[in-house]
């Protein structure tokens, strides 16, 4: 199957949502990070704000006791800041406890915390403190970046402990205050951490209890606002989730349709195609033999036509059936066209393979208990694909379509019986499908390694046997296969459309030997390149052609590109687009092989060609015989009416070149004149070329100068006879004019 066709189908099978799924998970756990965080600013700032009150009467404790530390005595100072009736306890620079009040919970570690929206008015932006967690209810804590924050969940999980705490600290002190620490009346929740607040030049700390009091119907609502959130995204998720599982089973619905065969409600031939080619060519089935084989239901037509359409459907259902029910682990079978089936077979013995597919047909024969019908199949062997080294690979360019071209071609032979029969693809055949798959296997190697060659065919001048120009023709010789000629590869590689890379490599090649060869001051003649009908489906052919020229730096004059007669029955817009740019870049244009199929005068009138090739096909045969020279002439005369100048290939005797020449033909490309030859003596030809120009040069020069010799010996006679005769013409002269 051709790269064209393979992306239409694999557009079927891409296009999966799973993609889409992983892109929507993916935004569920951005939305859950941004939600998240937009929580997180939340609680920083219900943190900040309610600790910012707490935080500025501590402030205010130790503005007391530095006010009046040096003014009344120690014991009346702490009695002024038990007064505030909060915990607190003092300590010095080496942490020795100078005085404490209340219950001392507070934890030996203090950490480094951020705290906004404070009365500080240095810094009112920015206060750094020193923070301690409460040993007994420790739900703040200062995160990574430095912020008091406390968990919400936590919280809420720790309110059966909080009322407890609660309600020891209320029994256990006096004066009230200390028993609403964690006054959970009214919805309102105190949680405890303690601050460390220098005590100025003493070098002294107070380090006092502060609360967060949460309302309990705030954080209510903030709990319920992120689960709304939650079932938000989830919901939204389950919606795009359900569309796409939608999409999915839509798809795979359209599939299946696609590929199921409307008669046998089987799979048809599109999915054997598409499915069988992709297996084959994957490692999975790398290290099995396979068999593609083609089954043909003898007669189909008549029995529709005894019977009815209908009954041959349901026969075909039944075929298919049966078919599916013989078939074994990694094998295929697909109904192709009327009565028709492909299957993919695997196999370890060719006779075991025999024996099996006369199993198969002996149980068709008799798949209707009123009728013996007749089955043939015809098989194509696929075998392990190995690299030059031995080792097993991929079969990376298995085509099943001309696995299965083979296994009709084998079926076709048993044409004209009526009688059931299996038979395999001849050795013959398949010693050319292993030439296909050694080549494909070391085409890319060949251009990797140059192996491939360039030779040059002259082209003469049949007035003067001058050389003219030359045509660039592909050899391969490989360190594998030998010499290999063109007609054993060029078809393979046309075909699987390798052959535009040939096409860049002859013209790079040309180019350069052109390119030397005038660096040696050899006078060069244009030497052309065929350019194969593939190409013309790329858009910037012309800029390709002139990029790889002037990469080399050769004057365009001397590249001539070919494009074969079959070409101009394509996208003729394309290819006068392409013609037209060519010529402006200087590139001679010339039409191959004229007259080796229907030709299209239409094609000459239209396309701007420099040159016109008549096909070696005109001077073969019976058509080089008086019709011949006809066609000939007219097609030379024509050409030259339409400004272009004529070459005649495959010309290989002294009388075909008279008559070209006798009818104007401006170049002969034939055995007559030579052969294909390689670069070097392709150069000797030039040499020689220019050694024959310069003596028929010197030979015209000395035939003149005899001439002119000549002509002065007899100017001298003449003058010396005029002196003889000038008394009888000075005589005659008077007696005329008596």
């Amino acid at each position: 199957m051709d790269k064209r066709r393979r992306k239409q189908f694999k557009a079927l099978r891409t296009g999966h949502p799973f993609l889409s799924i992983a892109s929507f998970i993916v935004m569920c756990v951005m939305m859950s990070m941004i939600v998240w965080w937009l929580a997180s600013l939340i609680v920083n700032y219900i943190v900040d704000s309610k600790l910012g009150a707490e935080y500025n009467d501590l402030q205010y404790m130790g503005r007391v006791y530095e006010e009046a530390i040096d003014a009344v005595d120690g014991e009346d100072v702490y009695r002024l800041l038990d007064a505030e009736g909060r915990d607190y306890y003092i300590f010095d620079l080496n942490g020795d406890i100078l005085y404490e009040h209340g219950e001392n919970t507070s934890s030996l570690t203090a950490q480094n915390a951020f705290l906004l929206y404070t009365d500080d008015e240095e810094d009112n932006n920015t206060n750094r403190i020193m923070v301690r967690t409460d040993t007994k209810i420790p739900l703040l804590s200062v995160d990574e970046t430095g912020h008091i924050a406390y968990n919400i969940f936590e919280v809420i999980g720790s309110i059966d402990d909080l009322m407890e705490y609660t309600s020891e600290v209320g029994t256990a002190s006096a004066g009230g205050w200390a028993g609403e620490i964690f006054n959970i009346s009214g919805a309102v929740v105190k949680i405890p951490m303690w601050i460390d607040m220098p005590l100025g030049d003493t070098g002294n700390v107070l380090c006092g209890k502060v609360f967060i009091k949460l309302n309990m119907t705030d954080a209510s609502w903030l709990i319920l606002l992120f689960a709304l959130l939650a079932i938000l995204v989830l919901v939204l998720f389950i919606v795009i989730l359900v569309n796409l599982i939608k999409e999915l089973v839509r798809r795979r619905n359209a599939a299946k349709i696609f590929f199921t065969d409307l008669s046998t409600h089987g799979k048809n031939w599109m999915w054997f195609l598409l499915r069988g080619e992709h297996y084959m060519r994957s490692s999975v089935a790398k290290r099995d033999t396979f068999a593609v084989v083609n089954l043909v239901f003898v007669n189909y037509r008549n029995f529709c036509i005894c019977h009815s359409i209908a009954d041959g459907d349901e026969l075909l259902r039944r075929i298919d059936i049966y078919l599916n029910k013989n078939l074994r682990r990694k094998e295929m079978c697909a109904r192709v066209t009327g009565a028709e089936f492909a299957l993919l077979l695997r196999f370890n013995d060719k006779k075991e393979l025999e024996n099996r597919l006369n199993e198969i047909v002996r149980g068709l024969q008799h798949i209707d208990n009123e009728h013996i019908f007749h089955f043939q199949a015809g098989a194509d062997l696929i075998g392990i694909a190995r690299n030059p080294g031995g080792k097993i690979v991929k079969r990376r360019y298995f085509d099943m379509e001309i696995a299965y071209n083979n296994a009709c071609t084998t079926r076709s032979t048993m044409d004209g019986s009526e009688e059931s029969g299996v038979a395999f693809f001849d050795e013959s055949m398949v010693a050319d499908r292993k030439w296909i798959d050694s080549v494909q296997e070391k085409q890319r190697q060949a251009i990797e390694n140059e192996e491939f060659q360039v030779y040059y065919q002259p082209k003469y001048d049949p007035q003067t046997d001058e050389l003219k120009g030359a045509e660039a023709l592909i050899r391969w010789v490989s360190p594998d296969f030998g010499f290999v000629p063109p007609g054993k590869i060029i078809p393979i590689f046309e075909k699987n459309g390798f052959i535009t890379e040939i096409d860049h490599y002859m013209i790079t090649h040309v180019a350069r030997d052109q390119k030397r060869w005038l660096d040696l001051g050899f006078k060069c003649v244009p030497v052309s390149v065929n350019v194969s009908r593939a190409h013309f489906i790329e858009a910037d052919l012309a800029e390709q052609i002139r990029d790889m020229v002037d990469e080399v730096g050769t004057p365009h004059e001397y590249i001539e590109i070919e494009l074969t007669e079959s070409a101009f029955f394509d996208d003729k817009k394309a290819l006068l687009e392409t013609i037209t740019r060519l010529k402006g870049y200087g590139f001679v244009v010339s039409m191959d092989d004229f007259g080796s199929g229907y030709s299209s005068l239409n094609s000459l009138k239209d396309m701007p060609l420099d040159v016109l090739k008549l096909d070696a096909e005109f001077f073969r045969g019976e058509g080089s015989g008086v019709r011949g020279e006809i066609v000939v002439s007219e097609a030379i005369r024509l050409a030259k009416s339409l400004n272009m100048r004529t070459v005649a290939e495959g010309v290989e005797v002294k009388e075909q070149v008279d008559f070209l020449a006798s009818q104007g033909c401006d170049m002969i490309q034939g055995y007559y004149y030579a052969k294909p030859m390689p670069g070097p003596d392709y150069e000797t030809r030039m040499k020689d070329n220019e050694a024959n120009l310069r003596r028929a040069a010197e030979s015209v020069e000395a035939a003149e100068y005899g001439l002119f010799e000549r002509g002065l010996d007899a100017a001298g006679e003449g003058t010396a006879d005029l002196g003889s005769t000038a008394g009888f013409e000075e005589v005659g002269t008077v007696g005329g004019e008596v």
